[in-house]
């Protein structure tokens, strides 16, 4: 039964001052979708905000990308990691800050960081793994598929407290309870914001059915590695077995992604150092 009596989209439409992106990363991702701007010209804007600058340059120059010789110039930054990169750093970098400004006291914000992060890397390896184009934007939607919950928490706190007594420490049991409870998820909250940022609708529909993949349309292969990533977060941060995880799994995503068990087991062995190495430079 709905008890909030609130839509996930209203919910945001009267947070927006909570929600709200810094227009850096507007200017930069108009710039980057026309042809006239120049890598320089972008490098010219972003030094316009001295913080962001010092995070991108100690981000490419951080063992996660592992470049041979110091970058010392965003032009140069921008020309090795490719602007759909640069995109990315920015809106993940961008979406952490604001974010982390939210009053939260029903969580830590280091452990769902982490746990945001992690699912990010995961999903991105993933879709290496499987060949899919373009998959920072993987890295993005894994990085930002639980966002809801923090909205969830501030706005309406006595329901999350509600919910999560009930779940007793089982992240599993929360959507179901927050679907009951509120007539909605956090992650339909998550594709509200997306969708009030104007972000791709593969980012929106890939974190608004991350739970539950098979009712994707436009992006179901998108949607199911995020899925599998978050599954497989649980692995590393709540003890899970892995033979369990991987019996979890549906035929219906080992399909879409190409996948094999091997292919998993690497990518679980390979992020755990790329997210020691990325945690300290994003959060």
């Amino acid at each position: 039964m709905n008890q909030s009596n609130i839509t996930p989209e209203q919910l945001v439409k009267d947070s927006f001052e909570l929600v709200s992106l810094p227009e850096l990363y507007f200017q930069v991702d108009e710039m980057i979708g026309d042809p006239r701007f120049t890598a320089d010209d972008i490098g010219e804007l972003i030094i316009s905000d001295p913080a962001m600058t010092a995070k991108l340059l100690k981000l490419v120059n951080s063992a996660f990308y592992g470049f041979p010789a110091k970058i010392e110039t965003l032009t140069r930054a921008i020309t090795i990691v490719g602007m759909d990169e640069l995109r990315s750093l920015i809106l993940g970098s961008s979406a952490i800050y604001e974010f982390s400004k939210i009053p939260n006291d029903l969580l830590d914000m280091g452990d769902f960081w982490m746990h945001s992060i992690h699912c990010g890397i995961l999903a991105k390896l993933l879709a290496k793994k499987g060949r899919v184009l373009h998959a920072e934007r993987l890295f993005i939607a894994g990085l930002l598929h639980e966002l809801g919950s923090l909205l969830i928490y501030n706005k309406l706190p006595d329901q999350s407290r509600e919910i999560l007594s009930a779940a007793n420490g089982d992240r599993r049991l929360i959507p179901g309870l927050e679907k009951e409870l509120l007539g909605f998820t956090h992650a339909d909250v998550t594709a509200a914001i997306l969708d009030k940022w104007a972000l791709s609708p593969i980012l929106v529909e890939s974190t608004k059915f991350h739970l539950e993949p098979e009712q994707a349309i436009e992006s179901l292969l998108e949607t199911h590695l995020v899925y599998l990533a978050n599954l497989l977060c649980g692995v590393e941060e709540n003890g899970d077995s892995i033979q369990g995880a991987l019996a979890e799994i549906s035929s219906e995503t080992w399909s879409l992604t190409g996948l094999s068990e091997a292919d998993v087991l690497a990518v679980m062995e390979e992020a755990p150092e790329q997210l020691t190495q990325l945690f300290g430079f994003m959060v």
